[in-house]
């Protein structure tokens, strides 16, 4: 992991209520002058997590799904994060947010909230755990993808990547927002789009394949400073492809992601 040293140890900072600037380590894979849509989903998540606390919502419901459509450019600017309730509830909730740079919205994401209920007794299924991280040497994505935010993370393989096909371990030392404590899900969400990038079908010198969406569905909420990504990449014959994800904890899996792909030769290919 590298980072300037006269750069914050942090994604975002705080500008008012719903403003924030991106640092240095927001920077973007396919254009530098970009935002990585992966701290952005966890910048997201954090301002959903203080809009809940701002309106008294019923802490005991838990972020089950959030999904993110993205809606155009991500410029390594200031944006503004506004979050609503748009369906409250005792049991079920349901809350939007809307991200937008230069006063244009350019995500907006839904995230439902369920009721915590215990159901230990009947928790089954899923993937078995993945080789803890402590026990894997780290890889220089950096070799393959340029900007901020890949050269802020630590990531550890649990088997070489092989294109379509990864099994790889994500975390970061950076705050999501300069002075402000996040949850354990928004730091976790913030690596999850990541996943794009570990398991190449193709050189992204050679072919672009940005997703137009992000989402997760989480069947236990994630603890500790990893996100683990056991990760397919799927190209279609007509220009669309598929990154699907299931996700881990040091735990064991806690859900699954899915990202849709624009797929297309670079330009003078």
């Amino acid at each position: 992991m590298s980072s300037s040293a006269q750069a914050p140890d942090s994604y975002f900072e705080r500008i008012d209520e719903h403003r924030f600037k991106p640092t240095v380590h927001a920077g973007g894979a396919w254009d530098t002058d970009e935002m990585h849509f992966s701290p952005l989903g966890g910048l997201v998540a954090h301002a959903v997590d203080r809009h809940r606390v701002t309106v008294g919502a019923d802490g005991g419901l838990l972020l089950s799904r959030i999904s993110y459509d993205i809606l155009g450019r991500l410029a390594l600017d200031e944006c503004e994060v506004r979050v609503e309730t748009v369906r409250p509830g005792r049991t079920i909730e349901l809350v939007e947010a809307v991200v937008s740079i230069a006063d244009r919205p350019v995500v907006r994401a839904r995230a439902w909230l369920l009721a915590e209920v215990d159901t230990r007794a009947v928790a089954g299924g899923g993937a078995e755990r993945l080789t803890p991280p402590d026990a894997l040497a780290p890889w220089d994505m950096a070799a393959l993808w340029p900007g901020g935010y890949i050269a802020s993370i630590d990531v550890r393989p649990v088997t070489p990547p092989e294109p379509g096909r990864a099994t790889t371990w994500i975390s970061s030392a950076l705050d999501l927002v300069a002075g402000e404590a996040s949850g354990p899900l928004a730091r976790y969400l913030a690596l999850v789009d990541t996943a794009n990038g570990i398991a190449v079908r193709q050189p992204p010198t050679e072919w672009i394949f940005p997703n137009v969406d992000l989402t997760v569905h989480l069947h236990r909420q994630p603890t500790g400073r990893w996100t683990g990504l056991d990760t397919s990449v799927t190209f279609g014959p007509a220009g669309q492809g598929l990154t699907s994800t299931v996700l881990h904890d040091v735990d064991g899996p806690v859900g699954h992601a899915q990202q849709l792909l624009t797929v297309r030769p670079r330009p003078g290919r």
